[in-house]
């Protein structure tokens, strides 16, 4: 299993949610954070508190429909020098739910592919070469297991493509220390999952991070966090690597 102390993780979507969940667990275990909101205020609470928990973090802003600010954010990560090991993708939008979904507006397809899609690729994008160079990463990608629903069209395309980007990524490190897989919480009561989701955010956790901590050089893995829910972390990656293979 992999130790991430002393590690820098950027996790997206930090300021709640799955992502805040995560931010904490991450530091639980002794992980460095830079964390991403749409603004630093959105962002003080869990700076806060994972500091309290005596690892180095900071937070950056970037609004994920405005793809120029991603960029300013990976560079502005780039001139503090800090050396990013592992990435949780985690922020997303459900930009709508269509009743009529005949009249499903372009808008949908647009902001949901800037920000489920777009800008996860161009994070991927822009450290998968560094950690390639150094030899190790672990990078995780939020998808959806939402299906055959029409009215949530936008997003359930963006995060195909996003599948879809994962898995083809994932082909080219197969057998290195270089992993990208992705993760999907399954349906919770957060902003996005609306308030009639069966799942508490809670049970997410181990499974939404054990692919940081896998250690068997396989990627492109469809890691579906209720698989592993009321496990330890031990249990959860042992399991994960037993029981989820890759697709090469």
């Amino acid at each position: 299993m992999v130790e991430v102390k002393g590690r820098w993780a950027l996790i997206t979507g930090a300021a709640r949610g799955i992502g805040y969940l995560s931010a904490l667990f991450m530091a639980g275990r002794g992980c460095n954070l830079i964390l991403q909101g749409r603004t630093l205020e959105h962002c003080e609470k869990v700076l806060g508190e994972v500091k309290a928990l005596g690892v180095e973090a900071y937070s950056v802003a970037a609004e994920f429909t405005d793809l120029p600010s991603v960029q300013r954010m990976l560079e502005e990560i780039d001139e503090r020098g800090t050396q990013v090991d592992i990435v949780l993708n985690n922020a997303g939008m459900q930009v709508a739910y269509r009743t009529e979904y005949f009249k499903t507006p372009v808008s949908d397809y647009t902001d949901s592919f800037a920000i489920n899609t777009i800008a996860p690729a161009m994070i991927c994008y822009h450290f998968m070469p560094k950690m390639i160079e150094r030899g190790f990463g672990r990078i995780l990608n939020t998808t959806s297991g939402i299906r055959l629903e029409p009215q949530q069209a936008g997003y359930s395309a963006s995060k195909a493509a996003l599948d879809k980007i994962t898995i083809d990524l994932g082909s080219t490190v197969e057998g290195t220390d270089v992993m990208i897989n992705l993760t999907d919480p399954g349906w919770c009561r957060t902003d996005l999952g609306g308030p009639n989701a069966p799942n508490a955010p809670e049970s997410a956790i181990p499974g939404i991070v054990v692919g940081a901590f896998v250690d068997d050089k396989k990627s492109g893995r469809y890691l579906n966090a209720p698989f592993f829910t009321g496990l330890t972390l031990e249990e959860a990656v042992e399991k994960a690597q037993a029981e989820f293979d890759s697709p090469y």
